[in-house]
């Protein structure tokens, strides 16, 4: 049986989301067993069938819209652009359109206005926080409307350790930033991924931020985390409007 997450946050009644886990798929070790991720090295027949069953399982509209992921701020926008396209965020105003991005550690964000007419889906590593995917991604909703925001299966903060150069990189662009930063072992440091995108997240419009209780790198039967097992699958989040 495949194990979906459904975000607990207060969207309108048309934005419909789904997040996946690693549980459920066709695919084998080490990518088992729901594997969405088509660059990783799995088999290309059992990552088809089980994005077929992702289909089938969460009733999306349409086949998601994949991106090509490079850790980067830029933006889609579907509606006027088609797959394949490189960026680290989606966004759709139409209906029908599925927002998708994958991730293994790195942390997703589901973000939809109040009144129901945009979407977005977010993959935000630190390399996308500092370089600002989230706030690249915001400015397509323009400032007339709240937006609801939900933070997706990450790597926790008791797991993540950066050097330096990572903490450094933040602290740059915001000094209060060292709050997502706890003493690791010599050199290094342990970050809060949904600490400084909370911080990130604190803007006016910004209504309501939930989620961001999960650890992919502790949770081992339920998520896949490349930080832990290096060759491994991707799990989803998606995100669209319905008419």
């Amino acid at each position: 049986m495949i194990d979906l997450i459904f975000p607990d946050w207060p969207a309108p009644p048309n934005v419909k989301a789904v997040v996946t886990t690693r549980r459920g798929g066709v695919s084998g070790a080490p990518y088992d067993s729901f594997n969405l991720g088509s660059h990783v090295g799995d088999e290309p027949a059992r990552v088809a069938r089980n994005r077929a069953l992702l289909k089938e399982f969460a009733d999306l509209p349409a086949d998601p819209l994949w991106l090509q992921q490079v850790h980067g701020c830029g933006v889609a926008q579907f509606g006027e652009e088609l797959p394949p396209v490189e960026a680290d965020a989606a966004t759709t105003f139409v209906p029908g359109r599925v927002c998708a991005v994958l991730t293994a550690d790195c942390l997703p964000l589901l973000i939809c206005n109040r009144s129901g007419t945009r979407v977005a889906a977010v993959h935000a590593g630190w390399r996308g926080l500092v370089s600002g995917v989230i706030e690249a991604t915001l400015e397509r909703f323009g400032k007339e409307d709240e937006l609801l925001v939900w933070l997706g299966p990450a790597i926790g903060p008791t797991a993540f350790e950066v050097g330096k150069e990572v903490r450094d990189a933040f602290l740059s662009d915001d000094p209060q930033a060292e709050t997502g930063f706890m003493p690791g072992r010599a050199g290094h440091w342990m970050a809060d991924l949904y600490l400084l995108a909370r911080r990130r997240l604190a803007l006016p419009g910004v209504a309501f931020v939930g989620g961001g209780e999960y650890c992919t790198h502790s949770e081992s039967d339920r998520f896949f985390s490349y930080r832990r097992d290096g060759i491994t699958g991707r799990m989803a989040s998606l995100v669209w409007l319905t008419e």
